[in-house]
Order: structure tokens, then C-alpha cells, then sequence
């Protein structure tokens, strides 16, 4: 019997907006919380190497016991079951034993970008009531100033990765040797808050219980022809939670090797795959663009890749093909988003590549293409992506959605409607089941009363090799309601914007292309590495952004509108 520890039965999460489901699914096979993702591991192969850094190695058994450690320490700083943990930190072995450690005691999890400005990880900690921070040395320095200017004080614990002695891992240290806590974990309960990115206004948390989690991480082994041993690697920040579900729980539920790169620069990540012997690589497009373009990146770095993820944004298929080509190893594109959580769908490397398709859905899930009531529309027609539990085979209605937007059930009541999580992009189903993201709901423009998906253009835009990132927003016009601005990133100093018309318009309906260019030397981007298209927008009406071309246009026999 391990020691116990004290439940917070009093919690009541009403209070933050939430409800706990009362319909309780198990899940088919493997861990039914994140609290037990190791025990299979451990059991079967506990001398296996589990988590690797850049300054140790675990294997599955030294992991469980630092676990175990590390629980009593949180216990020590005074965390409770229902308690916030805040975390900001570079990835590291100790960041990922923290978050285990918080799941064993019923704590909930809360990531925060270390890249985050300081008052936006202020608002973050306020916002989710944080009782503790774990937080490295330079991202403190930083956000200091804002501590002492706010009432709320967390109580904050250095950790800094490994990189020098600091409170968390003497605390670590000091409770070696701790037995694995007997805490009663209710697999529905709120343990992560993972936040919005934020691209519309304030982030929103999104509230995830542990099944949540977990149903992810089986769904994945389940649909995947992969080895136990298999290595995997991740250069995301873990501090995001997706990331953290996608790349660390992931790993360890599937009994492989996770290995926590602390470096994003191609030479960095190249360095980590090459002397870990990565073979799957948990990435965002910028970076597999990145390795393929940086000269110093030699092909026999990436031998032993197997398998590149990439998710959380698109990826031109020009990039896809020469990745291919030059390393050998075909990408595999998921489709997911925070409030699910993570991953939704996923193509399949062993099928064919079929372009602008994020595959099919995960087992545990079904996807559905909704019109404005919520009614689904026909294979093939396009509407508003939402998603549910399967209804069908070992998976029926194992799926839960998230518990609610924490203190906005407005918010909550917007996303959950008649069984299905809404996503709020806007996308289309093939006849094999494919799912083909067009753009989000609410970036649509709509010119001339014809329906114009920004993503559409942004991807034939990226295909062009004199653009290195775009943006494309509707502005407002009093006669056809909004038209078409393109921002642009060029890759050198020599964009011929005229060429560059002419040319998108071989690829595209004219009025779909853009009636304005802009250019600018940097995209605004947020923690997630997304554009902020309402910050492009706000610099075009300000006037500092400066149009650079505006297009001519005829008026073209059958064209719903023109300008």
C-alpha cells in the first residue's frame, strides 16, 4: 500500500463553468488514465529505455520510481488533487516527470508556452487560479516585473531542465525513494487545461480529463503498425499541452522511447535525430521546411527517420515531395485541435498521398460535416467540421469531449451542440471517409456572395518559390462586401508582384485571387506559430502596412462577382 494522499472531494468545478460527464466509457484496451500510462511499459519491459535528455537517460522502472518522487514533492510544495499546476520550462526529462507526477495526484495540468509574453502568461496563471508554478530561470526573469505589479502570487518552484541544480529537482532528490501515491483517480475529472492560441482574442482554456487523454494515446497505438521500441522524438515545446499529449503520453503509452529535443534550429534537430537514432519526429511544417532547405543538413542526418509528423498548419506539397525525395521518409499529416484534444485524423503513409487530404478519422472517432443547423450534408458537400464518438465496433461512444471552456460555459454552449464538438473549420468528406480542411468558419470571405476560403489561396501561394510565408484576409468594400488582400513574406528581395498575379491565376478562379498584395518582412505569430491574421488586418488599416501591387481584374463570362 502506498502512502495516501488527501482527495479535495469539496472541489466543486460547477463553480469554473464545468461539468463532469455522467456517462463514464472505459476505454477498449491499454491505460484508462494518464496516472497508469507507464504501468504495461513496466511491467513488460520495465529495463527499457523510456526518456532520454540532454542530461540523463530513464529507463521505464527509474522512471516510475522518480515518478513516484516527484509526487511526493509536489505534495511537499502543497499540491492537492484539483490544484492548478502551472508549467513553463524548455523540454526536458523533468518537465515531462512533473506532468506525470501531477496526473498520480488528481492535480490538473496547466501548459503555458514559454514564448508567451509575460502578461499573457500572467493573464494564464490568474485566469486557471494556478496554486504552483514550475517555471525556468529565464522565463522568470521576464515575467518578475508582472508578478510584482499583480495581487496573485502562485507559489512559484525553479526548474530548469537539468541544466543547473534548482528547488524542483533537490526536491526531487530528497524524496527518493517515495512508494507510488494511493490516490483514487477519476478518469472524467478535470486534469488538463490546455488554452487556445489566442488568434481571435483572449485564449480560452479548454478543460480535458485524464479519459480524454488516454482514449488519444490508445487510439493511436491502436491504429499504428509501430514497434514497441520505436524512438521518438519531439522539438515542440511539451509546455503546450497537445504537444505534450501528442508526443510525450503518446511515447510512453506505446512503450517506445520518447527523446526531448530542447533544440527547433535544422541543425539542432538534425543533431538529436542523427545521435538518438529518431525514427519518428513530432514536428510543425516550419521545421520539416527548414531541414530540408539548411545546407548544413546532410542527408545521412535523417537516416534513421522513419516517420515525420506534422500538424498545425499546412505544409506545401512541393515541400512534401522533395522532403521524400531527398530523406526517404513520406510525412504524415494529422489534423487535429485543442478542444478535441489533439489529433483527429491522420493520413496514412502506407496508402498513396492524396493532396490537401488530413486523412481519416482516429477509431474512436466520427467525423462529421454539419450545415448551419447541424444536419449533415451529403458526401462530398462542404460545411462546418465537427466530430463525436463513433457509433460503431470496440470504440462505440468511448469518446468524450472536452468538459467545457473553464469559466466560459457561454463558450462551452457554442462548441457543443446535438452530440457533436464543433470545430469551427469549415471542410468536406471524400467517398473513402478523407477529410479535406477548406479554411476556419469564421475566415471565410464572402465576396460578392461568393464563398472565398483563404486557406485555399495560402496554399497555392506557398507553392510559389519567391513567397516564404502568406496570409490572405478579407477586407471590407461597400459594393461587393469584402475583397481579397494577400500579405506576403518573399524569400528574397526580388518579388515581382505583377509575375506573381498572372501566374496565381493560372492556378485559381480569378475571383478567388487577391484584389490587394502587402508585404511584410515579418509574420506576426503566436505561441503556437500561427498567424495572427487580426494583427495583419489591424496593420492594413492603420496604414503600416503599405499596399505593394493591386491587381486589375476583368470582369470574366460566369464569375459571381468582380472587382
Amino acid at each position: 500500500m502506498g502512502e495516501i494522499v488527501e482527495r479535495d472531494n469539496d472541489m466543486d468545478f460547477g463553480r469554473f463553468g464545468l461539468k463532469v460527464p455522467t456517462i463514464r466509457p472505459k476505454i477498449p484496451f491499454g491505460s484508462q488514465t494518464i496516472a497508469g500510462v507507464l504501468d504495461h511499459a513496466l511491467q513488460d519491459r520495465p529495463d527499457h529505455e523510456a526518456l532520454v535528455d540532454r542530461n540523463g537517460r530513464y529507463t521505464y522502472a527509474e522512471l516510475e520510481e522518480t515518478v513516484n518522487a516527484a509526487c511526493r514533492a509536489l505534495t511537499g510544495f502543497g499540491v492537492r488533487a484539483g490544484d492548478r499546476i502551472a508549467a513553463t520550462s524548455s523540454n526536458s526529462a523533468d518537465l515531462i516527470i512533473a506532468f506525470l507526477a501531477s496526473q498520480r495526484l488528481g492535480a490538473v495540468w496547466v501548459g503555458m508556452n514559454r514564448v508567451l509574453a509575460p502578461r499573457e502568461k500572467l493573464y494564464l496563471l490568474q485566469d486557471c487560479e494556478a496554486s504552483l508554478l514550475l517555471i525556468d530561470e529565464e522565463s522568470l526573469s521576464g515575467l518578475v516585473p508582472s508578478l510584482k505589479d499583480s495581487d496573485f502570487k502562485p507559489r512559484i518552484v525553479l526548474l530548469n531542465g537539468g541544466s543547473t541544480e534548482d528547488e524542483w529537482r533537490e526536491a526531487v532528490r530528497e524524496a527518493s525513494g517515495a512508494p507510488r501515491p494511493d490516490v483514487q483517480i477519476d478518469p472524467h475529472a478535470p486534469a488538463l487545461i490546455s488554452y487556445t492560441s489566442g488568434t481571435t482574442g483572449q485564449p480560452k482554456g479548454a478543460v480535458h480529463s485524464q479519459h480524454n487523454v488516454a482514449v488519444v494515446a490508445a487510439a493511436w497505438v491502436s491504429r499504428q503498425d509501430w514497434d514497441v521500441g520505436l524512438r521518438r522524438g519531439c522539438a515542440q515545446a511539451f509546455t503546450i499541452n497537445n504537444i505534450m499529449i501528442r508526443a510525450g503520453v503518446l511515447a510512453l503509452a506505446g512503450g517506445g522511447t520518447l527523446v526531448c529535443m530542447d533544440r527547433t534550429d535544422p541543425e539542432g534537430v538534425a543533431d538529436w535525430v542523427e545521435n538518438e537514432s529518431i525514427e519518428v519526429l513530432f514536428a510543425v511544417p516550419t521545421m520539416l521546411h527548414d531541414l530540408l532547405m539548411d545546407p548544413r543538413v546532410k542527408d545521412r542526418r535523417l537516416a534513421s527517420l522513419v516517420r515525420p509528423l506534422s500538424g498545425g498548419a499546412s505544409l506545401p506539397d512541393n515541400v512534401r515531395r522533395a522532403f521524400k525525395d531527398r530523406f526517404g521518409s513520406e510525412i504524415q499529416f494529422v489534423y487535429g485541435l485543442t478542444e478535441a484534444p489533439t489529433s483527429v485524423s491522420q493520413t496514412d503513409p502506407e496508402e498513396p498521398f492524396v493532396p490537401g487530404s488530413s486523412g481519416r478519422a482516429l477509431p474512436h472517432l466520427e467525423i462529421g460535416i454539419l450545415d448551419q443547423d447541424q444536419n449533415p450534408v451529403p458526401t462530398g458537400g462542404e460545411g462546418e467540421v465537427a466530430i463525436r464518438a463513433t457509433q460503431t465496433g470496440p470504440w462505440a461512444g468511448v469518446y468524450t469531449p472536452l468538459l467545457g471552456y473553464w469559466r466560459r460555459p457561454d463558450a462551452t454552449a457554442q462548441v457543443l451542440k446535438r452530440g457533436w464538438l464543433l470545430t469551427g473549420d469549415v471542410g468536406r468528406l471524400d467517398d473513402d471517409g478523407r477529410l479535406y480542411i477548406l479554411d476556419r468558419r469564421n475566415d471565410v470571405i464572402i465576396r460578392g456572395g461568393a464563398n472565398i476560403y483563404p486557406a485555399e489561396l495560402e496554399r497555392a501561394l506557398e507553392e510559389h518559390p519567391d513567397v516564404a510565408a502568406v496570409a490572405v484576409v478579407g477586407l471590407p468594400n461597400e459594393r461587393l462586401g469584402q475583397v481579397v488582400a494577400a500579405v506576403l513574406q518573399a524569400t528574397g528581395e526580388d518579388l515581382d508582384l505583377p509575375a506573381l498575379d498572372a501566374w496565381l491565376k493560372t492556378q485559381l478562379a480569378a475571383y478567388k485571387t487577391p484584389k490587394y498584395y502587402y508585404l511584410t518582412e515579418k509574420m506576426p505569430r503566436n505561441a503556437m506559430n500561427k498567424i495572427v491574421k487580426p494583427t495583419l488586418r489591424d496593420k492594413i488599416s492603420s496604414g503600416e502596412l503599405r499596399l505593394a501591387h493591386e491587381s486589375s481584374r476583368r470582369k470574366i463570362a460566369g464569375e459571381q462577382a468582380s472587382g
